[in-house]
């Protein structure tokens, strides 16, 4: 994987809280904001994701391929506390 260089000029106030929260972590500010790109990132990805497999199955009762589930006779069951005393 490569790297490129990416210069973003910000005011001396943001550098400095930048510097704060990235000190707080003991990282270097670069890695700070690099890893905050980086989370972002994944976050929008995951959700996007999330938005289109609702989109995907918005309608239907579960996946195309799956056949629907057996009944179960509730007789059958066993409840979470048998057995406890």
């Amino acid at each position: 994987m490569g790297t490129s260089v990416l210069s973003v000029r910000i005011d001396r106030e943001l550098l400095e809280r930048l510097r704060h929260h990235a000190a707080r972590r003991g990282m270097s500010v670069q890695d700070y904001v690099v890893r905050t790109l980086i989370r972002d990132d994944f976050d929008q990805r995951f959700e996007a994701a999330v938005e289109e497999t609702e989109r995907f199955y918005s309608g239907s009762t579960g996946p195309p391929d799956r056949p629907p589930a057996p009944e179960v006779d509730p007789a059958d069951q066993v409840r979470p506390s048998a057995g406890i005393r």
